[in-house]
């Protein structure tokens, strides 16, 4: 029995779930954070941007873990 082959789809499920997760927190604080102080808007939104770049690369890398073959025991 294959379980890795069993298992990728809910690697997969996961690290959509989280990914998504992760983004709209990133997101909800920028917002957040623009209301509290409008003036910083360009700067927060390069921060958003880049913690939003990060998140779905984690993403991917969870993914691309998923596709790693394990040697049968």
């Amino acid at each position: 029995m294959n379980i890795v082959g069993q298992l990728a789809p809910l690697a997969f499920g996961l690290a959509v779930i989280g990914s998504g997760i992760g983004v709209g927190y990133v997101i909800g604080k920028t917002i957040e954070s623009v209301a509290r102080q409008p003036e910083l808007q360009g700067r927060l939104t390069t921060l958003m941007f880049l913690g939003v770049a990060l998140t779905e690369a984690l993403c991917f890398i969870a993914i691309a873990v998923a596709f790693i073959p394990f040697p049968a025991p």
